[in-house]
């Protein structure tokens, strides 16, 4: 089940984000997106259109082939530790465990302390203004840092209706460059972090 999340939380990223939230189609993106705006200002969205005023808005993605990433980490990491933190956060938001264990692996390498040449910090390495939004008061906080990096991912994973590959695309470079190209940014390393993490994922599903 699929828990909501708190409304000053929705509302803050509305504001920074609103363009993409409502006007996903319900389905995981699998065909080409066109939108056009009538004149009474209402936008309509179809997969198949039998207008000419209708124009392209998001093009399908087409996954890349996954390589096989290995499960590395250094040897004073220790996953177990955040076993539980990991788990309860996984049930109270609807995300699978090994997606929250493959982007902390690819963000951080489980090292609490990581702080990105960007400023990131943390497990789930969050941006200053993210966490503030997500309302985490100390991103060095396992539980805080967790809980705000897994609320991000629910909210990513609602908006793309479900679709994974976008969804951590976005975690990575954003939800408008998700938005601007249609799909994964050609960005060799937006892409090469999307296929670690997938990898990641199914090799901790596996396990």
């Amino acid at each position: 089940m699929r828990i909501g999340l708190h409304g000053h939380y929705i509302a803050v990223l509305l504001m920074t984000q609103a363009l993409l939230i409502v006007l996903i189609p319900i389905q995981p993106i699998r065909a080409d997106i066109y939108r056009y705006e009538d004149e009474e200002g209402i936008i309509h969205f179809t997969d198949a259109p039998t207008d000419r005023r209708f124009k392209i808005f998001m093009r399908d993605f087409k996954k890349d082939k996954l390589l096989r990433t290995k499960l590395q980490l250094p040897s004073s990491a220790n996953p177990a530790e955040y076993e539980n933190i990991i788990r309860a956060n996984a049930e109270k938001y609807g995300v699978s465990a090994s997606l929250i264990k493959a982007v902390i692996h690819a963000e951080s390498g489980y090292n609490p302390n990581a702080v990105s040449r960007k400023g990131a910090s943390g497990l789930m390495q969050l941006m200053p203004g993210t966490a503030r939004s997500l309302k985490v008061n100390n991103s060095f906080d396992p539980k805080d840092n967790v809980e705000g990096g897994v609320k991000y991912l629910r909210f990513l994973l609602d908006t793309f209706r479900g679709d994974v590959s976008l969804a951590v695309a976005a975690y990575n470079a954003g939800l408008n460059k998700v938005a601007k190209f249609g799909g994964i940014p050609p960005y060799t390393e937006t892409r090469t972090y999307v296929n670690r993490v997938l990898s990641y994922m199914q090799s901790y599903q596996a396990n």
